[in-house]
């Protein structure tokens, strides 16, 4: 554990919100398409030269770039210094990361206009505005060296951090031209390198930012947070969904030695503690009644068949080609088949967690929030205060996969209820497991109605897919992405598809359900890909078609980027059909957050389930900035998306209670069952598109075609080792 004291955060927080003041704003307000970046008001600070809100150079020559995006295992920290770096012609040994602030005029995400991480943005949203503020510091750097030495700026080279004139045998370093560079006036526009001149972007080798501090335990989660008289709060949630306090009793609790106080909050009850042990210990002493008479008291098999019944029912069209009802009239076959895809938890191995500090008219806080902006705003709203009041240090977080993007703000809004509830002091507020396990906020339980026709020959000739889900961002702060009524994250990757149909009609049926829901990686596409891919696949062999084959001949001719990927994945698995003998092979194609991913994989019967020996993975994320986070993230995706339709599900008792406490009942991949995995990059001059969600959605359908290869059995339920199945 480390210790953390206020002075080791308090004065770069000042200043760096010193320095993203207005200046910060003209830069938000006009990039990427001005191609500018700011100047600073102050671009001399204790020797540093921040020439803007994303780039300061010590004295000693060190490059320090302030990520606006959390740093949760994606490669924020490494990706948006590379592009600083690139411009700066900096040497990569010189860079250092630094997380934002919270600043949602400065720092706010392009894609979103405020200040969070999340659908496979970060790098996107930020390639051309760190390119610039890299090029800015680069001029002023260059300027500065010209008006020292007396030559033409022209003549000056910078190259692995030293500006050099060849003419006159000069050379400096980034420090040694800090002070002058701080002078200079920042440009409004700068020139930015043709990407054939790049030697760190897509470069091998680049070794990330945050690796050794995180391999040697040196990185700083929140979970390692200690503050003086700090107090942790452990938590006491309502047993079921939509069960309300009635009374408690808190008098063993008290008893408990280190337990300092119990108290009601809008969300439960909080037991405050000197430590985390004594925490835990007067929780679990606290006596309570609950209210259940709202409470949510349907099982798993319950809500599945309501869901089945809308998703057969008619529901919302958002997308309609030809006349699909004549098409199935017309047809020679009709196939249906519905899929049912369970709750999942994101089981991050950081439980939920969050250190704030009260003091009269202000609160500093500690976490990993994905979405700082909102989460000032529902802080500010607990507390009585201005969102500015709030300063948040973001923290490494022990994954996320979405869970701490949450448009309720829920665990934002209880930190600060608890600091609330409590008054002035230090309160570290930690969720258990089983605090997240059993609360909610799951991918939510989907059901697709698939139906397709088929005539003479095979070719199809209707398609017909109805969603049925809860909608995760109804009602939320994030409701304005709503289109007609329409939530396009319950059923995106089912629309838009790269294949010529003649005739297609896609609903979506939004369900109401008091369990609350989040995205979880990949949001949609999780399980749109597996319908679409698995139900695709049965169709061509249903025709006798190769599933590779049978797929290109159906790509539309405006969808080169999957018929790319399509085609390399097949030539990086020698294939030649589904393959015979013990194991076989299964394909999916899948555009997800702008990137194109294609998968092979290579599967065999062990014991009923199926076992994945290898996975070759094809995926065109335009520009490659960082191949070897890109392949990470690739494999991650896979793992990740393996485990889903292996194992993972949560499930509700006849009572209405979430059967999955921890990891010894939510069955989680294990590393032994990680399959080899090769991963080839596309060549691209597209501007990049997102990584850390694009490799999971096709896996669970190329599993699954492959095992139905394999067995002649498709599961429509997931995951795999259910009952069901």
């Amino acid at each position: 554990m480390h210790t953390i004291v206020k002075a080791a955060f308090a004065p770069k927080t000042n200043r760096r919100a010193f320095l993203a003041g207005s200046a910060g704003l003209m830069l938000a307000m006009h990039l990427p398409g001005k191609g500018r970046a700011q100047t600073s008001p102050e671009k001399m600070v204790d020797g540093q030269f921040a020439p803007n809100a994303f780039v300061r150079i010590d004295p000693d020559s060190t490059v320090t770039v302030l990520v606006k995006h959390i740093e949760i295992g994606q490669g924020a920290n490494t990706g948006l210094p590379i592009l600083v770096a690139e411009e700066l012609d900096a040497d990569w040994s010189q860079m250092r990361a630094e997380q934002a602030p919270a600043n949602a005029v400065v720092y706010a995400n392009a894609a979103f206009g405020i200040q969070g991480t999340g659908g496979s943005t970060g790098l996107s949203s930020s390639y051309m505005q760190m390119r610039q503020a890299g090029a800015a510091a680069r001029a002023m750097l260059v300027s500065a060296a010209a008006q020292q030495w007396g030559v033409n700026a022209a003549e000056i080279t910078v190259e692995k951090g030293t500006v050099a004139h060849a003419g006159s045998g000069q050379s400096a370093s980034f420090g040694d031209l800090a002070t002058a560079a701080a002078e200079i006036p920042v440009p409004v526009d700068v020139a930015l390198k043709d990407p054939k001149d790049f030697k760190l972007v897509g470069g091998e080798g680049v070794t990330r930012l945050d690796s050794l501090e995180k391999s040697t335990g040196q990185a700083t989660f929140t979970i390692d947070v200690y503050r003086d008289d700090m107090q942790v709060v452990a938590m006491v949630h309502p047993p079921k969904f939509g069960a309300k306090l009635a009374s408690y009793d808190d008098a063993d609790a008290l008893a408990v030695k280190g337990v300092a106080a119990v108290r009601q909050v809008p969300s439960g009850i909080a037991v405050y503690a000197e430590n985390t042990f004594a925490a835990l210990k007067g929780r679990d002493a606290v006596s309570v009644t609950w209210d259940e008479t709202e409470a949510e008291t349907r099982s798993t098999a319950e809500m599945e068949s309501e869901f089945a019944e809308a998703a057969r029912a008619p529901a919302r069209v958002f997308e309609e080609l030809g006349d699909v009802d004549k098409a199935f009239e017309d047809a020679e076959q009709v196939i249906e088949a519905d899929y049912i895809f369970p709750y999942l938890a994101h089981a991050s191995l950081e439980p939920l967690d969050g250190v704030i500090e009260l003091r009269d008219g202000a609160a500093e806080v500690w976490s990993g929030m994905q979405i700082p902006t909102t989460s000032q705003g529902t802080m500010a709203g607990v507390l009585g205060m201005q969102p500015a009041d709030i300063a948040i240090n973001t923290m490494y977080t022990g994954g996320s996969f979405g869970r701490r993007a949450t448009p309720d703000n829920h665990l934002a809004a209880e930190l600060a209820e608890v600091a609330k509830a409590a008054g002035n002091g230090t309160y570290k507020l930690m969720w258990t497991r089983e605090n997240d396990m059993m609360g909610g906020h799951y991918r939510p339980l989907t059901v697709h109605h698939m139906k397709a026709g088929l005539d003479a020959q095979g070719n199809i000739t209707g398609w017909l897919n109805t969603v049925a889900n809860q909608s995760i961002i109804a009602g939320s702060a994030f409701e304005a992405m709503m289109q007609d009524g329409l939530d396009p994250t319950a059923y995106e990757g089912s629309n838009h598809l790269p294949y010529n149909l003649p005739a297609t009609r896609m609903s979506w049926a939004e369900m109401k359900n008091p369990v609350p829901i989040l995205w979880w990686r990949s949001v949609g596409h999780t399980h749109t890909a597996y319908a679409v891919e698995t139900f695709l696949d049965r169709l061509l062999v249903t025709a006798g078609r190769d599933p590779v084959q049978g797929r290109l001949d159906l790509m539309k001719d405006d969808r080169p980027r999957d018929r790319a990927v399509l085609e390399r994945v097949a030539e990086m698995a020698n294939w030649s059909g589904s393959g015979n003998g013990d194991t076989r092979l299964g394909v999916a194609v899948v555009r997800s957050f702008g990137s194109y991913v294609a998968q092979i994989a290579e599967v065999e019967n062990r014991d009923g389930m199926p076992h994945v020996r290898k996975v070759w993975c094809a995926v065109d994320c335009g520009v490659a900035v960082t191949p070897d986070v890109i392949r990470a993230q690739m494999e991650g995706g896979i793992g990740f998306g393996l485990g889903s339709v292996l194992f993972d599900e949560i499930t509700f008792d006849e009572g209405g209670v979430v059967q999955q406490k921890n990891y010894d009942t939510y069955r989680m991949l294990r590393l032994p069952e990680m399959p080899q995995i090769e991963v080839s990059i596309i060549d691209s001059t597209v501007d990049p598109t997102g990584v850390g969600e694009p490799g999971t959605p096709p896996i669970a359908p190329a599993v699954a075609n492959a095992w139905r290869a394999l067995t002649g059995d498709m599961p429509y339920r997931l995951p795999f080792n259910s009952a069901s199945v």
